[in-house]
């Protein structure tokens, strides 16, 4: 053997030594994915349905369920209120045959429903799967998202009453959904067999190193007229990241005032049943729609105990209220019914009553 290959040779184990003492070090990191955990994140449902699980629920089956879980936020009809966006309307039986929506290209007409923008019929499925009920997402079950799904079909007069929508009949609803040809699918952010075959836009660009602009430089700046029309910025700013926010009671280019001395941070005012009362308004996603001194959704925590702290029988109203949901007390916006335990309700009523204390 030649000496140059001697040394190629010699230089080869080397590397290949080296190589081996890395993979050892990092013996022990991480491990492969479980098919039950793979299963648990891979529940996407794709347009051309990959995805969809086994199951299937009929239209009266799916008006059950909407009466008692979807009603409450989006109507009866779907016709939804001041919150939420109405799901049904604006649909044609023109435009089941031309799977175009007419109505889109019509300014004058006053909303855009989802039925009328949806483009296909798994879009509708997986949000409902990923984020339905409101207060309760993912707590469905297949066969019951299946039946919730064929019922808002049947509502947009998409399915007959009869129809029964299932991993198998999809393809079915799809077929004369409004707006299913209504999609540009040039993006190619769909891939698959007869979905789309352009290429995506993203690696068309050229590059381009010539005639390149200056780097322009940002500022910014109030005049002086507007300068504290919105208070003080630096008080509204957090004192994290570049904008701190400029001292708008002072004028352009002064210097900031000086900080006050730190004082000793209060001692939280939750303790004992507060605390347990605040878990729990986090736990049942409660700080979703109230907060605690301004209306959010619903009125503010505080608005509640004011209006109802002073009743001798306070504390099993609230908790009945919370327990069942209603409308009307404080608008037509309603609250879905609660699954909390009696002494968990009753736990969050005295808490209300005895002030909504932090």
């Amino acid at each position: 053997m030649s000496s140059s290959r001697k040394s190629l040779l010699a230089a080869l184990l080397v590397l290949a030594a080296g190589g081996a003492a890395a993979q050892g070090a990092l013996t022990g990191l991480g491990r492969l994915a479980t098919p039950k955990e793979i299963a648990a994140w891979d529940i996407d449902v794709r347009p051309d349905f990959k995805g969809l699980p086994k199951g299937s629920g009929t239209v009266a089956q799916g008006q059950d369920i909407w009466e008692a879980k979807c009603a409450s936020c989006h109507g009866i009809f779907g016709e939804s209120n001041q919150v939420f966006t109405p799901l049904v309307g604006g649909t044609t039986a023109d435009d089941v045959k031309t799977g175009r929506v007419a109505r889109l290209l019509d300014p004058a007409f006053p909303g855009r429903t989802t039925l009328m923008k949806v483009a296909t019929v798994s879009t509708l499925w997986d949000y409902i799967q990923r984020a339905m009920p409101w207060n309760q997402p993912k707590s469905l079950k297949p066969d019951e998202v299946y039946a919730v799904t064929a019922f808002l079909l049947n509502l947009a007069d998409v399915v007959p009453e009869n129809f029964v929508l299932s991993d198998q009949t999809m393809a079915q609803a799809q077929a004369r959904l409004p707006n299913r040809n209504g999609m540009n699918l040039a993006h190619a952010l769909w891939p698959g067999k007869g979905l789309t075959s352009a290429k995506a836009p993203d690696v068309k660009a050229a590059a381009c190193m010539t005639n390149c602009a200056v780097e322009a430089k940002v500022a910014s700046l109030l005049p002086d007229f507007a300068r504290n029309n919105h208070g003080n910025l630096a008080e509204q700013n957090r004192m994290v990241g570049a904008q701190h926010g400029v001292d708008t009671t002072r004028p352009a280019g002064a210097a900031p005032a000086q900080p006050e001395a730190p004082t000793a941070p209060a001692k939280p005012a939750a303790a004992g049943a507060n605390a347990a009362a605040l878990a729990l308004l986090s736990k049942h996603s409660c700080i979703a729609c109230h907060a605690f001194d301004s209306k959010l959704v619903g009125p503010s925590f505080k608005e509640v105990a004011a209006k109802h702290g002073a009743r001798a029988d306070a504390q099993a109203y609230l908790a009945g209220k919370i327990r069942s949901g209603g409308v009307g007390v404080w608008g037509q916006i309603p609250m879905p019914p609660q699954t909390l335990s009696d002494e968990d309700a009753s736990l969050v009523a005295r808490w209300l009553v005895d002030g909504a204390r932090k």
